[in-house]
């Protein structure tokens, strides 16, 4: 697991990430805005790509998500591009109603995966 916190402000937001059966699980705690763009970006989409060769996938636990703002928004979306190109996934698992509520509203959960738990997003 790598820690990962962005600099001038380490309690706005926490990253982590694993790796479950080949799925980069990426674990978020706190509040996603403009501050934590590049952290963000780099924690769901790190320099090397994938380091097997696989097409990537990737699961953002988002249980931990305090605030989302357009800005998160737009990374999740710039990610499934990127990954999608690459003929993989991006999914996003758990969120807390106040940040499933913006995902619904901005029309993310119909161009993004959406799964209430981090299990089901881990399923094939």
């Amino acid at each position: 697991m790598t820690d990962i916190s962005p600099t001038g402000r380490p309690e706005r937001l926490h990253i982590a990430h694993s790796t479950v059966d080949g799925i980069r699980v990426v674990t978020l705690r706190g509040e996603i805005d403009h501050d934590v763009k590049e952290a963000l970006t780099a924690a769901l989409l790190p320099e090397g790509g994938a380091d097997d060769g696989l097409a990537p996938r990737v699961v953002a636990d988002l249980s931990g998500v305090t605030f989302l703002d357009s800005t998160g928004i737009n990374v999740f979306v710039h990610v499934h591009h990127q990954v999608s190109a690459a003929r993989g996934w991006l999914r996003l698992a758990a969120a807390r109603e106040s940040v499933t509520r913006v995902v619904q509203l901005v029309g993310l959960d119909t161009v993004i995966a959406c799964h209430p738990t981090l299990e089901q997003a881990l399923k094939p």
